[in-house]
């Protein structure tokens, strides 16, 4: 069963356990009785327990190789030999 929040609007917040068909049910205040709403929240994972571990497996990463090395690149140069890419090499200027 997960656990609720409410919060009374004279009393303040307070938890509630109870099953997940039963949230659309007003909530009484256990000190006041009076009607609750509820409160939306994150909900509390715990991740100090060491159960995500087990079910993952090792914390560290595992190291994937390729199969192949990927081809070299090849240079590719002006055909003139110059390169018109560069400040001050271009054949035409503006």
């Amino acid at each position: 069963m997960p656990l609720y929040d409410y919060n009374c609007g004279q009393c303040g917040p307070f938890e509630v356990w109870h099953k997940m068909a039963d949230t659309s049910l007003p909530r009484a205040c256990p000190d006041c009785d009076a009607i609750a709403s509820r409160i939306f929240t994150a909900p509390n994972i715990s991740l100090g327990s060491g159960s995500l571990l087990q079910k993952v497996g090792s914390p560290d990463p595992r190291l994937v190789k390729r199969k192949g090395e990927p081809p070299k690149p090849v240079n590719q140069s002006a055909r003139s030999g110059t390169r018109p890419w560069m400040l001050g090499h271009a054949a035409e200027r503006l």
